[in-house]
């Protein structure tokens, strides 16, 4: 299996490439640069293992949620490469990607949660609950978007808790009730290519990637209120 996947759904820009169980990346902080870095980072990856595009079976990228324009720049770069080289993509959760990386950073036991938050800006995070289960994170809850007051945990279970994602950067104004549960929290991770591929091979080794037209984003916020800027 050759599987490149791309994350352009925070400041950082990434491209990863899984090749018969090895993973080769590359990873930039560039808040404003993913489009000059992106496909160079593509042909740096595939000209060091000596391969064409044509040699991929299958993409992969972080569909969101993040940022708009970041989501849409990887979405695009994807299904113009799926398009063209007839390969089916696999799209993954960008708070799942984060899930992956804490699971290994803060050794988080099978069974035990994870809490990943994003700066959603507009007052509110992108919230995703996760569980450990067997090295890699399993959704408990669909994604949503909310106020930081707003987030919830499910009901004491006995298992242990994690944070992870930069939207841990307002846990001040989360419930405290609730905070004092984490026994550990990241609010440094990032969604990285290398995380996105490594969810997306179990996915395409079971036949689920889609077509091009089906790898579409996920925005979680279905209205966004944008402020005209004076004079426009």
């Amino acid at each position: 299996m050759k599987c490149l996947a791309l994350d352009t759904s925070s400041e950082g820009c990434s491209a990863a490439l899984w090749l018969d169980g090895r993973v080769f990346g590359r990873f930039e902080i560039a808040p404003r640069g993913h489009t000059r870095l992106l496909m160079p980072m593509v042909r740096e990856l595939l000209a060091e293992q000596g391969l064409k595009p044509a040699d991929l079976d299958a993409l992969a990228f972080a569909r969101g949620p993040g940022s708009f324009t970041g989501v849409r720049i990887a979405t695009g770069v994807v299904q113009g490469l799926a398009w063209g080289l007839d390969i089916p993509v696999v799209p993954v959760s960008s708070l799942a990607a984060v899930a992956l990386s804490a699971i290994e950073r803060l050794s988080v036991a099978e069974g035990d949660g994870i809490a990943v938050a994003f700066d959603a800006r507009m007052g509110e995070v992108y919230w995703g609950l996760f569980r450990n289960r067997s090295g890699l994170p399993v959704a408990v809850e669909d994604e949503r978007v909310c106020p930081p007051d707003a987030v919830t945990l499910p009901a004491e279970d006995g298992c242990q808790w994690y944070g992870a994602g930069k939207g841990w950067a307002l846990k001040d104004a989360m419930p405290a009730g609730w905070v004092n549960r984490f026994v550990g929290i990241d609010d440094t991770l990032l969604p990285a290519a290398e995380s996105v591929v490594r969810l997306a091979i179990p996915v395409a080794e079971r036949g689920l990637a889609v077509p091009a037209e089906q790898a579409q984003p996920k925005y979680v916020r279905d209205e966004v209120t944008w402020k005209k800027l004076p004079g426009r």
